[in-house]
């Protein structure tokens, strides 16, 4: 966490540091899932999409050679469009693949530089990384980024400042595939992801290996098309997240 700055948590509130760390092990242990709503809702974190009669499916870690175009492509097929979350130093390796997510109408997001736990990070080292990432993904795609999601979900008390400093909407998820692992299956990501999904869900999902299990978007690809599925038979669209205002945000912001 961030050096000895105290934190200023309001009377009954546990301090906004305290949180953090215990988000830092909701996002990563599927167990502790129930309490992450009142914990998104305490650091003011959006889980849910506004946008009427959508949810919103999101890709973390690329853009991929493979996993991307793969992604694009089922999208496609569909006609629907999702948000992506991009790591700078794959736009570097792969800035084509990142320009055809944009021309192809999908939102882009940030996931920094590298991908990196933020609780790791000094604040200086997070300013860096995100100032440099953010700037490598305008050079490249010509548009800045206005979300941002945190490698992991994981963020750090200076490090969720330094979102907002800038300007940035913190995004997290409301469901997820459990795609990164070497047991996903497309039967178990699409189950996962979409079984009795509902308006307003964002859905956590990879089109990428290279921070997770060698070839696991590959289950992500074969999932796609019964996700889809799923959402239209609710009565639902996949739609972008462009910005804060198609986001439902905590109370308190």
């Amino acid at each position: 966490m961030g050096g000895r700055e105290k934190s200023r948590g309001r009377a009954g509130c546990p301090p906004l540091r305290t949180v953090a760390i215990a988000a830092a092990a909701v996002w990563t242990l599927p167990a502790l899932a129930p309490v992450v709503p009142a914990l998104a809702g305490a650091l003011r974190i959006p889980t849910r999409c506004a946008l009427p009669g959508a949810v919103a499916l999101t890709f973390d870690d690329g853009p991929h050679p493979r996993g991307t175009p793969a992604v694009l492509d089922a999208l496609a097929a569909a006609g629907a469009r999702a948000t992506f979350f991009l790591v700078a130093e794959q736009v570097r390796r792969n800035p084509a693949v990142a320009c055809e997510i944009v021309a192809a109408g999908h939102a882009v997001g940030f996931h920094g530089l590298r991908h990196r736990n933020l609780l790791r990070l000094a604040p200086a080292a997070v300013a860096r990384d995100f100032d440099e990432g953010a700037d490598a993904l305008a050079q490249t795609l010509g548009v800045a980024p206005v979300l941002h999601r945190a490698p992991y979900g994981i963020y750090s008390w200076p490090a969720l400042r330094a979102v907002r400093a800038r300007g940035w909407t913190p995004v997290l998820w409301s469901r997820w595939g459990r795609d990164w692992t070497r047991r996903a299956t497309s039967v178990s990501v699409a189950r996962r992801a979409a079984a009795g999904i509902r308006a307003g869900d964002i859905v956590l999902l990879h089109d990428a290996d290279d921070y997770s299990a060698p070839g696991c978007w590959k289950a992500t690809v074969g999932a796609l098309p019964r996700v889809l599925e799923l959402i239209g038979e609710a009565g639902l669209r996949a739609a972008p997240i462009a910005g804060p205002g198609d986001l439902a945000h905590p109370s308190g912001r």
